[in-house]
């Protein structure tokens, strides 16, 4: 990077969606969610490289907002996530596992299964690389509005991580207080609170 860089506008700031060509590629661990990939990647004048990354099936994330009682609201959860040992304040969320499922009914789906709610507007906000060095994984952010509860009788049983989650509405401006003040860390909550107060604002 040098100061002699040149001034890029908004129209020079689009990644470029571009598979490099892969020559080999094999799964060198096969897990129960997800694989870890060999590929082997020609880079044209740069050589030939091999990474190694985990393959991601994508997942989906949702902002529940509320604005029934003044400030926008959105409903965050309290899960336990053992690879960093915590419990995170996150957004309803889940994988895309189910074959050919389009993400806003993958969204759908979660919105019901763990949190009880249903949602008559959906729009999407936006959608992210979570460590595309080591991770293919794309996650979809949408927005949930004009809210009911699922009746009793279709409620979905919680099992595991997810059963008992503790779950609250907050004010959107007391979210961007807590991302902004380092009091949470999960990037999907983080990225879609602040994406959420930017368009609003």
């Amino acid at each position: 990077m040098s100061l002699g860089a040149p001034r890029l506008g908004l129209a020079d700031v689009v990644d470029v969606i571009r598979r490099r060509p892969v020559s080999e590629s094999e799964v060198v661990f096969a897990g129960r969610v997800w694989d870890v990939r060999s590929d082997t990647i020609d880079l044209g004048d740069a050589g030939t490289v091999v990474r190694e990354y985990v393959a991601h099936p994508g997942a989906v994330a949702v902002l529940a907002v509320r604005e029934d009682r003044g400030e926008p609201e959105i409903l965050l959860i309290r899960q336990y996530r053992h690879p960093v040992g915590a419990e995170d304040w996150e957004l309803p969320a889940g994988l895309l596992d189910v074959p050919g499922e389009p993400p806003v009914e993958a969204a759908r789906r979660e919105l019901a299964e763990e949190v009880d709610l249903v949602a008559g507007r959906w729009e999407e906000l936006t959608s992210f690389t979570t460590s595309p060095g080591g991770l293919d994984e794309v996650i979809t952010l949408f927005v949930a509005s004009d809210l009911t509860d699922v009746a009793d009788a279709d409620r979905h049983v919680r099992e595991h991580e997810e059963a008992g989650m503790p779950s609250g509405w907050v004010p959107l401006s007391v979210a961007v207080q807590a991302v902004l003040g380092g009091q949470v860390r999960n990037a999907p909550m983080m990225l879609g609170v602040l994406a959420l107060a930017a368009r609003r604002r």
